[in-house]
């Protein structure tokens, strides 16, 4: 293409979500320093314009009223990723909408050489309609089999990312009128959005995965998100210096856990230990492991919540917190954890769980 896609972001609500997109930008500047002919075009569609300012963004304010007639009749809030990329397509000869819990793996020039006429960008092609885990969407297959819109092997899609050139943006004229025609009888479909796009795509676009090129942190997002809160607190009063933007890289896709030599003798140190109480003492270990990234250490917490939750999910009608308190205070456990002990408790206490 004579000109790289526009790269969107769509912003409102939380400041997490403002937080998630403001690394997810760096991420993206810091990744095109390979590319030095790229010319980054980085609009943020959002409510609030204030986290981007200094940065090299257009912002485009989003007002209440826009938002609400993005959501559509059914108030369905990931409808709106939809619209915002029909209306900058109408601006743009192509453009690739992001989520905003992404991050770079390399420079975007190599996600823009994915977008072109007859594709459909997006962040992954998984399993096909016939094989669909969702109980919703195979119950739609025959439906839209007799409307002669899908089938069985209609390839389902990820749109932690969609890309799409000027050319193809009657895709998503069709995606929305689908969104709204099935919402009523497919409210539980969180993901309803990304069902009809791949629907809508069908047999008409090629859909073109980039697990490759971007990480989509929608699993596990608690423990990402603590990275990008660490690195967000290191820089940010200087989000795009060279320090800032070589740290993105160390804000890495895998998850923090210790070395195997280590995970094993945190695992000999639970024997002493009541059989129920091993596993929430190993993943205490887990927050506790210094381990050699700084961004992987700001994930501590994190794991303590984990052994608190997992716990209370596994007896979800028994007075856990009481059964918590009174591990912390064991003997053995309290020896193991020594003086990070008093801070495991005090977090606990912050996020309710003790």
């Amino acid at each position: 293409m004579a000109h790289a896609p526009s790269l969107i972001y769509l912003v409102y609500g939380r400041q997490t979500y403002h937080q998630e997109a403001l690394f997810s930008i760096a991420s993206a500047i810091a990744r095109a320093r390979e590319t030095p002919q790229l010319h980054l075009d980085i609009q943020v569609i959002t409510d609030d314009g204030a986290p981007y300012a200094g940065l090299p963004v257009r912002v485009r304010r989003l007002d209440e009223r826009t938002l609400a007639g993005w959501y559509g009749p059914h108030r369905y809030h990931f409808r709106a990723k939809h619209v915002a990329l029909r209306q900058v397509l109408d601006e743009r000869p192509a453009a690739v909408l992001i989520d905003t819990d992404t991050f770079f793996r390399v420079s975007p020039a190599r996600l823009f050489a994915r977008v072109r006429p007859g594709a459909l960008l997006c962040n992954a092609v998984s399993h096909l309609l016939g094989d669909s885990p969702a109980a919703v969407y195979r119950q739609l297959t025959e439906p839209l089999k007799a409307r002669g819109l899908a089938d069985e092997r209609t390839p389902m899609i990820n749109s932690g990312v969609i890309g799409l050139a000027r050319e193809d943006a009657g895709v998503l004229d069709r995606s929305l009128e689908l969104m709204d025609d099935l919402y009523p009888i497919a409210r539980a479909a969180y993901n309803l959005e990304e069902f009809v796009l791949a629907i809508a795509a069908y047999r008409q676009l090629e859909p073109v995965g980039c697990t490759d090129l971007i990480h989509h942190y929608w699993s596990r997002k608690q423990l990402f998100r603590a990275k990008v809160q660490a690195w967000l607190h290191k820089h940010r009063t200087s989000l795009l210096s060279t320090p800032a933007l070589d740290d993105t890289q160390l804000v890495t896709d895998r998850l923090p856990r210790p070395p195997r030599a280590a995970r094993l003798l945190y695992k000999l140190r639970t024997l002493p230990l009541p059989a129920p109480m091993r596993q929430f003492s190993l993943e205490l270990f887990y927050g506790c492991h210094d381990y050699d990234n700084e961004f992987d250490r700001a994930c501590g917490p994190v794991w303590w919540e984990k052994a608190a939750t997992n716990v209370i999910e596994r007896h979800p009608d028994q007075p856990v917190e009481e059964q918590l308190g009174e591990w912390l205070n064991h003997k053995v456990l309290r020896h193991l954890l020594g003086p990070r002990l008093e801070a495991i408790r005090r977090h606990l206490r912050q996020q309710d769980l003790l």
